[in-house]
């Protein structure tokens, strides 16, 4: 490679050094202060750690509680919760269609007894929950607030997220059930429900990770997630809520891959695209609006099959460009994701690696500690350049829902992703142990198995749980779902909370919404 054609994975020229005449001072501010280039808080990490999280859930709801505790008894701050493809997909775990998918991806929630065991003997009014869950997530909530008053505690206390970010799996990651306008309804009404009733929940998680492990680029990462966020403000200020109602409780979710300086660079521009969106698009005067909350992953995609133990390193790395970006929250991922769910092993160490950070490298005793720097500087004036060419092209196409629809944001990623694909067959971009440095001896490590048999537990015990309801109330409340479904200016979640509490199944649920909003598929294109 010449020496006159470096640039990041975004396409950003990079020069061979870089002087004060390279970078812009009219961003420059205090942490804590407009456009909180250098962080929303003004003393960062200095006062508060970010929650550190470990993404969990497998096999089954008691499988799930037990790695939960032990989690918590490691020192992890927060609980994040994943679940397998029939509960994404609004299917009971009996459901022919879920055969061989219940409890592989996650944990299997088909009912408000899964909740119950899930949440066993852990106070939901002491931890913060983190649920990835998107076309179901009315439901799941549903079935949180139900749970934590089955322990006594009001949905008031309740301190978590819900990613409810549908527009980005029309996008990138496809667990969409309903088409794109009744689906913004439903996170309209987990909004308005969650402002007046849950007031510590972020209601939506507005989700740039999935389109970046997608195969976009960090610039296209901001600029879609940016445009979707743009999506859901305009739906909630449709149905007559202020800005300031509901943004201080809106949160992002983004990626962090292994372009170390790009990836800083990105989070600080982030921070300055966000609340400029957000006080000068929408006129938000609440400071806390123009915050922008994000929690970070380390990128699954960037890990290997190969030499895991690579993993470790490439999973710190991303981490501390995480930690000195600016994140609220970090899930480091385990070196064995590339094979298999992770080991308590795999996931003790990747939860060790956050507290290293936090712990023994100093990074947390001063805010922003690589302000200045001309060459990230630079990179940050760059990203919130290109990513406001990007905003400019979807408002003139109509928005992020007419992009999506017309398969802009899809084929521009799979352009990038395949511009990537193409570097690494042709050994231009280097993947240590993958393309070079391999080991002809790599042995692969203990891997975590799902109990086969898990199944067929998690079948049986949804059947007895049916056998003992009382089907007339199911039936009626099955019944209410579908009348109010079909009446726009009703918030559906009330009557979301009745159902799950009179035992109707996240299935039933879902079936009845299908039956007024019918099931989405996607425009192909060749």
């Amino acid at each position: 490679m010449s020496k006159n054609t470096f640039k990041t994975d975004s396409g950003i020229p990079v020069k061979q050094f870089y002087s004060k005449k390279d970078i812009l001072d009219e961003n420059e501010s205090e942490p804590g202060t407009y456009p909180f280039l250098r962080g929303i808080y003004p003393n960062m990490y200095r006062e508060r750690l970010w929650t550190m999280r470990q993404y969990s859930g497998f096999g089954s709801a008691e499988e799930t509680n037990n790695r939960f505790k032990f989690l918590l008894e490691h020192g992890q701050t927060g609980l994040s919760l994943a679940f397998d493809l029939p509960t994404q997909t609004g299917r009971d775990s009996d459901n022919l269609q879920s055969e061989g998918e219940v409890g592989r991806t996650g944990v299997p929630i088909s009912s408000i007894a899964d909740m119950l065991t899930c949440f066993k003997d852990i106070p939901l009014d002491q931890v913060s929950t983190s649920m990835t869950i998107n076309s179901t997530a009315s439901i799941l909530l549903s079935l949180y607030v139900s749970t934590a008053e089955s322990q006594g505690i009001s949905p008031s206390q309740l301190r978590g997220t819900t990613q409810n970010d549908i527009l980005k799996e029309y996008i990138a990651r496809n667990t969409y059930i309903y088409p794109p306008k009744p689906s913004l309804r439903l996170i309209g009404d987990m909004i308005q429900y969650c402002s007046l009733k849950v007031p510590q929940w972020y209601p939506i998680s507005i989700s740039g990770y999935h389109i970046r492990e997608a195969g976009s680029n960090a610039v296209q990462e901001l600029a879609f997630t940016f445009a979707n966020a743009i999506e859901y403000i305009n739906t909630c200020i449709s149905r007559g809520l202020k800005i300031d109602d509901f943004a201080p409780r809106l949160s992002f979710f983004f990626c962090c891959t292994m372009e170390f300086f790009e990836e800083i660079a990105k989070f600080r521009a982030a921070r300055i695209i966000y609340s400029t969106i957000l006080k000068e698009k929408f006129g938000a005067k609440d400071p806390k609006s123009l915050h922008l909350r994000f929690h970070v992953q380390t990128s699954g995609e960037s890990l290997t099959a190969q030499q895991v133990d690579n993993n470790i390193v490439r999973v710190t790395t991303e981490a501390l460009a995480a930690v000195l970006g600016g994140c609220q929250s970090l899930h480091t991922n385990s070196r064995d994701e590339a094979l298999a769910l992770p080991t308590e092993e795999s996931v003790k160490i990747a939860l060790r690696t956050q507290q290293i950070l936090a712990s023994e490298t100093g990074v947390t005793k001063t805010v922003d500690p690589l302000a200045g720097s001309y060459y990230l500087e630079y990179l940050t004036q760059q990203i919130i350049e290109r990513v406001q060419t990007y905003l400019d092209k979807i408002e003139k196409l109509g928005g992020s829902l007419i992009a999506i629809e017309s398969n802009y944001f899809q084929e521009e990623i799979r352009k990038n992703a395949y511009e990537l694909k193409k570097e690494i067959d042709e050994n231009k971009r280097v993947i240590v142990g993958v393309n070079k440095f391999r080991d002809s001896k790599d042995v692969e490590p203990n891997l975590n198995v799902i109990d086969h048999l898990l199944e067929k537990k998690q079948i049986d015990k949804l059947k007895d749980f049916k056998r003992s309801r009382d089907n007339i109330k199911v039936q009626q409340c099955i019944s209410d779902l579908v009348s109010y479904a079909e009446k726009p200016e009703v918030n559906l979640m009330p009557f979301i909370i009745d159902a799950v509490k009179n035992r109707v199944t996240l299935g039933e649920i879902s079936n009845a919404f299908k039956e007024v909003f019918g099931f989405y598929s996607p425009k192909i294109s060749f």
